[in-house]
C-alpha cells in the first residue's frame, strides 16, 4: 500500500511539473504522445475507483504478479482503445484541463487506495484478487509509465527507487527467471517489457532469458 501510494504520487507529481509544451512530446508509449499517456492515467485512476468498490464473495485467482498478462505482439498504438484515448486526449486541447483532469481523478484514487480494506477481494477483468494484490500490481502501472513519461523528458524526476526495485521484482517473477546483477532496474524494466532493444552486451548476459522478451503486459 505504501509503494502504491508514493508511486501514484511522484508519477502525479512529475505531471504536475509538465510544461505546456512537453505535452506534445512522444513518450514511451508506442504511437502516444504525452498528452495520450496522461490521459490514459486518467482512466487507470477511474478504473482503480471502480475496482475498489466492486467487491467479491468469489475466492481469490489471482495475485499482484498473476494480473498481468503477456501479450503475443507488442503494441503498435493502433488498437481501437488505444486510438480512442488519442482522441479523448486532443479533446483536451488546453493541457490545463487535462492536468487538473489527473490530480482531481488521481487524488481520488490515492484516498480510495489508503481507505480500502487490503484483505476484501475484489473484481476486475474476469479475475478476482484481494484489493492488497490489486494495489501492489499497480505499483508495476504507475512505476512503467513514469518511465514512459519521462522517456524523452530526462528534466522530469525518475520513479522512486522503492518502486523500481518492487517492479524489477514483479518482471522477474513474470519471466519466471532473474535478470543479470548487472542490469539496473531501469534497464531491467525497459529491455524487459520491449521499451528498448538490448544492446548487444545486454544480449550476452540475457542469455537464453532473451528469448522470452520482450515480456509485453497488459
Amino acid at each position: 500500500m505504501d509503494l502504491f501510494s508514493r508511486s501514484w504520487a511522484a508519477l502525479r507529481a512529475a505531471v504536475g511539473g509538465l510544461a505546456d509544451e512537453d505535452f506534445g512530446q512522444p513518450s514511451g508509449c508506442v504511437g502516444w504522445l504525452v498528452r495520450d499517456l496522461v490521459c490514459h492515467l486518467v482512466i487507470d485512476a477511474q478504473d482503480v475507483l471502480i475496482t475498489l468498490v466492486t467487491p467479491s464473495d468469489a475466492e481469490a485467482t489471482h495475485d499482484s504478479v498473476s494480473y498481468w498478462r503477456v501479450a503475443e505482439t507488442a503494441p503498435t498504438g493502433e488498437d481501437p482503445l488505444d486510438a480512442l484515448i488519442v482522441r479523448l486526449a486532443a479533446a483536451y486541447q488546453d493541457p490545463a484541463l487535462l492536468k487538473f483532469h489527473l490530480d482531481d481523478v488521481g487524488a481520488a484514487a490515492g484516498r480510495a487506495a489508503e481507505l480500502a480494506d487490503l484483505g476484501m477481494r475484489v473484481s476486475t477483468q474476469g479475475m478476482v484478487l484481494t484489493a492488497g494484490d490489486y494495489l501492489s500490481a499497480y505499483v508495476l502501472e504507475w512505476t512503467l509509465h513514469h518511465l514512459d513519461l519521462v522517456a524523452h523528458l530526462p528534466q522530469l524526476p525518475q520513479p522512486p527507487a522503492e518502486g523500481l526495485g518492487q517492479t524489477r521484482k514483479m518482471v522477474e517473477s513474470i519471466a519466471g527467471s532473474p535478470f543479470p546483477a548487472s542490469f539496473s532496474d531501469t534497464d531491467v524494466l525497459l529491455v524487459g517489457t520491449g521499451r528498448r532493444s538490448p544492446a548487444a552486451s545486454e544480449l550476452a548476459d540475457l542469455g537464453e532469458l532473451a528469448v522470452q522478451l520482450p515480456l509485453v503486459l497488459g
